[in-house]
C-alpha cells in the first residue's frame, strides 16, 4: 500500500536510483501521474514535464475505453472492438478528446512545448496503469519525438499489462502487481481524483524549485 501519490512517487524514485543525475527527462501523464512524477524528477535531479494523452471512452460506458489518443495524434485502438462502436462515434469521440487535449496543453502546460526528447532517456510516469491505452500512446509519441531509451515507471499495474507494456519499451519499473488487480486506487490509502488546480500547483512548485 501507498499512503498517497507523494509516497508512491518517493518510493518509485528510489527504485529508479540508477538514473539519478543522468540528465533524464521525466514525463508524467495528467492528472494523477503529475504528483508521482514530480517526486521522481525531483529525487533524480531530472528534467520534468507532462505529456497529454486521453482515453477514448465508449459512448455508452464512459468509464471504459476502446483506445487512446496522444497530443501528437498518435492513436491506439484495442483489437476486437469492431462493431461495438460505429465509425461515426469513433470520429466524434476522437474529436472531443482532441479538444480536451488542446485544453490541457493550454491550461496545464501553459502552451509550453515539450522539452526535446531527441536521443534522450525518457521516463514515463503515471500513478498506475489500469488497461494501459494512455500509456501506450504516450510511449508512441515519445518514440516519435526521438527518445533513445524509453522507461515506464508506475507504482502499480497488473502482471499481464506490465508484460505487454514492457514489450514496448527498454525498461519498466512496477512496485506492486497485486493478485486480482482491479483498479489503481486499491493500493492507495488516500485516493482522490486530481483537479486541474492541483496539477497547476504542482507545476508551480516545480518552476519555483528551478528558479
Amino acid at each position: 500500500m501507498f499512503d498517497d501519490r507523494s509516497d508512491a512517487g518517493r518510493q518509485l524514485a528510489r527504485a529508479l536510483g540508477k538514473y539519478k543525475n543522468k540528465g533524464v527527462l521525466v514525463c508524467a501523464i495528467p492528472r494523477g501521474g503529475v504528483e508521482v512524477g514530480f517526486h521522481v524528477a525531483a529525487d533524480l535531479n531530472a528534467d520534468f514535464s507532462i505529456v497529454i494523452s486521453r482515453k477514448l471512452p465508449f459512448p455508452y460506458s464512459p468509464e471504459s475505453g476502446f483506445g487512446a489518443i496522444a497530443e501528437d495524434d498518435s492513436a491506439f485502438l484495442y483489437p476486437g472492438f469492431d462493431g461495438m462502436v460505429s465509425q461515426g462515434d469513433i470520429a466524434r469521440i476522437k474529436k472531443e478528446q482532441r479538444k480536451e487535449i488542446k485544453r490541457r496543453i493550454r491550461v496545464l502546460r501553459g502552451e509550453r512545448p515539450l522539452p526535446s526528447m531527441k536521443q534522450r532517456t525518457v521516463i514515463l510516469v503515471d500513478d498506475g496503469i489500469a488497461m494501459g491505452s494512455t500509456m501506450r500512446v504516450s510511449i508512441a509519441m515519445c518514440r516519435n519525438r526521438g527518445a533513445r531509451i524509453m522507461v515506464v515507471a508506475v507504482p502499480v499495474t497488473g502482471r499481464e499489462t506490465a508484460r505487454e507494456i514492457g514489450e514496448l519499451v527498454d525498461g519498466i519499473v512496477v512496485l506492486e502487481m497485486p493478485a486480482g488487480f482491479r483498479a489503481v486506487a486499491q493500493v492507495y490509502r488516500n485516493w482522490h481524483d486530481v483537479s486541474d488546480e492541483e496539477v497547476l500547483a504542482i507545476m508551480e512548485r516545480w518552476d519555483r524549485k528551478g528558479s
